[in-house]
């Protein structure tokens, strides 16, 4: 007896949008829970593709850049009406999050930011999400830092990161190097090439990205930061977070304090977690800064799936390709922590009660590491805000 192969269902461009828009309105708990909601409904329910090709598609989708979730609503889309239905999927599915991180920017802009009332509760928020920001970098390390010499890639870019070495130094070194594992010449000789790299460019650059001076405000430059974050997204929305910090804080665009409060906010609304840059784009230049960093960050997610449909899974077969993408995510991890550090520092400045913080950073961390599930997130931000609040 056959049985009849998995495909999509018969769906109008409208029915396909309205679909992924509701799978956009219910996307809370992060990528994991996102992941498993479109898997549950568009797999074992509707069977739209069977189990193991889904399973190779996320696999693929995992190395590559950019969120997850979302790069799936577009390839989904592409599966049911074409690179139209794709861009349909996708818009609809990031749309619900948009929209709320735009009501929240400009609640934010106009009743919180400088409220001496708010301060306590926002600051208590943003040492919370330090920890999330600190679980999130040991849970992608476990995943991407499989040997030593990837934890070496690793522990070398975030002290590249932390001396202030631009960043795409340690990406390529980490890459290259990771790439030529079975050639130790090869590998000895592109470390060799980095390490020259970074003093030169330290040299002609002594400056600290984060500490420069203010540059102009462009919708340009903010599309260009929300684009440099989707191109280096991996293995998380968290990876995105040093590229677009050293775009927006480091230009002096915005403060470190309300980009925690907009990494803090992502984490509590049905959306993608990179559509903190569309807090940040807001808070820095109102609805079309956010329109511009959002296009940037989100173009990426959108390009894959749409220009690479039909060679996704052959484009990362290579393994030496496979090899440098993880030698470049293993640096992302890296940077990743030393921005954690790098946040932690600017955040401990603000604290006029160190016990208190020390306090909340503790039941946070724990929080982090001990409970699973999508709520756990948004309730550490709540008791962050909580002890902020009474605390400060």
């Amino acid at each position: 007896m056959e049985t009849t192969p998995p495909r999509p269902p018969a769906l109008s461009l409208l029915a396909l949008f309205g679909k992924f828009l509701g799978f956009g309105c219910l996307a809370f708990g992060g990528p994991v829970a996102q992941i498993a909601m479109l898997r549950q409904s568009l797999v074992e329910e509707e069977r739209w593709i069977d189990k193991a090709r889904f399973n190779r598609l996320l696999a693929v989708l995992q190395i590559l850049p950019g969120p997850e979730a979302h790069e799936l609503c577009v390839h989904f889309g592409v599966l049911a009406r074409g690179r139209i239905g794709g861009l349909l999927a996708g818009l609809g599915f990031m749309l619900p999050g948009f929209s709320l991180m735009l009501l929240v920017g400009w609640l934010y802009v106009t009743v919180v930011q400088g409220s001496v009332a708010m301060g306590g509760l926002l600051l208590g928020i943003q040492i919370a999400i330090l920890a999330v920001i600190l679980r999130a970098v040991v849970r992608i390390g476990q995943h991407v830092v499989e040997d030593r010499l990837l934890a070496v890639v690793a522990l070398v870019a975030a002290g590249a990161t932390l001396v202030n070495v631009p960043f795409w130094i340690p990406l390529l070194v980490g890459g290259g190097v990771y790439a030529a594992k079975d050639r130790p010449v090869a590998a000895i000789a592109i470390g060799l090439t980095g390490i020259a790299t970074a003093v030169a460019a330290l040299t002609m650059s002594p400056s600290a990205p984060v500490a420069s001076a203010a540059a102009p405000l462009t919708v340009f430059a903010l599309f260009v930061a929300g684009l440099k974050g989707g191109l280096l997204t991996f293995g998380g929305a968290y990876t995105a977070i040093p590229y677009v910090r050293a775009d927006t804080v480091g230009r002096g665009w915005i403060g470190d304090a309300a980009f925690l409060d907009g990494v803090a906010f992502a984490n509590v609304i049905p959306a993608p977690l990179v559509i903190f840059a569309t807090f940040v784009g807001y808070v820095a230049a109102g609805v079309v800064g956010a329109l511009a960093i959002t296009l940037g960050m989100f173009l990426p997610a959108f390009a894959f799936s749409l220009l690479f449909f039909e060679r996704l899974e052959r484009i990362v077969d290579a393994p030496s390709l496979r090899h440098a993408l993880t030698g470049v995510a293993a640096a992302v991890v890296g940077i990743i922590g030393a921005t954690f550090v790098q946040l932690g520092a600017a955040t401990g400045g603000r604290v006029e009660a160190p016990p208190i913080a020390i306090v909340l950073f503790v039941v946070a961390s724990l929080m982090a590491w001990r409970l699973r599930g999508g709520w756990v997130t948004p309730v550490i931000v709540g008791v962050g805000a909580a002890i902020g609040w009474a605390g400060f």
